[in-house]
């Protein structure tokens, strides 16, 4: 790897832990004003503190995030379909690699779609991606999207992040499953796990720690922050999950403690 490329890698998963929590607010792009996310400056403020990369696309970057807040971005480059259509998958890239750069973004993140009717138009766009950043030393993230009919297991999402791997991706993205170890040994580069749909913070916390603990390299949550009760006690827990190797109990003890502490603050 090029200097370029490994120091903004770093700057995402943190070389002393060797670890990232990345807090997405990309959601928008296909969802439109996901519950929760309704106004992205307000979400992300009291967040960032706590995130180690941020993960939005470049309208809200621009109109909604500080830029004097020293936060590296993993922007979001691809779409072209909306939660309308019956088939997210016929996504083609719709940020340049320029504007990525004029945005000083740290990666830039695509959906590939393996086994979906788009399956090569994704993966040719991810060839095409990786080709430009790395003129650039630009890192790119994989996020290995699943379609309706898919099943998220370990021998296919294996192969989704295996195949993001050989053709360059610099990093993946991709869902938590039973022998997730099977996903992670076999991926020749860092992944990541998505948090995917809202679920109870204790067993998000849960999901946060078994991921680790069989591989991966941190977390990309979104609705299962900015959707908790407790958004900011819920982002710290997190933290400690990943960087410090928190048990699930343990983890929700403090959770519950954070919310407690804060709820205090609000009333006093």
């Amino acid at each position: 790897m090029d200097w370029g490329l490994r120091n903004r890698l770093s700057r995402i998963i943190k070389p002393a832990t060797g670890k990232t929590v990345m807090l997405a607010i990309d959601h928008g792009y296909f969802l439109g004003p996901t519950t929760g996310l309704e106004e992205p400056a307000k979400v992300a403020a009291p967040l960032l503190p706590y995130a180690d990369t941020l993960m939005p696309t470049r309208g809200v970057l621009r109109n909604c995030i500080d830029a004097n807040f020293d936060i590296p971005v993993c922007l979001r480059v691809s779409g072209g379909t909306s939660v309308l259509k019956e088939d997210l998958s016929n996504e083609e890239l719709t940020v340049s690699l320029k504007d990525a750069i004029r945005l000083n973004v740290a990666a830039v993140a695509l959906s590939i779609f393996v086994g979906s009717p788009n399956e090569k138009q994704s993966l040719k766009n991810m060839a095409d991606l990786i080709d430009d950043a790395n003129d650039y030393g630009m890192p790119v993230l994989a996020v290995t999207a699943v379609g309706k009919d898919m099943v998220r297991d370990a021998r296919y999402l294996a192969l989704a992040t295996r195949i993001a791997g050989e053709m360059g991706a610099h990093f993946v993205k991709t869902y938590y499953c039973d022998d997730f170890e099977k996903v992670t040994k076999t991926s020749p580069v860092p992944v990541v796990i998505a948090g995917g749909k809202k679920i109870p913070e204790k067993e998000a916390l849960e999901l946060s720690y078994k991921a680790i603990q069989a591989g991966a390299v941190g977390v990309d949550m979104g609705r299962n922050i900015f959707q908790s009760d407790n958004p900011v006690p819920m982002i710290k827990t997190v933290r400690e999950v990943v960087h410090a190797g928190l048990k699930p109990d343990k983890a929700f003890d403090m959770y519950q403690t954070l919310s407690a502490e804060a709820k205090k603050k609000k009333t006093a």
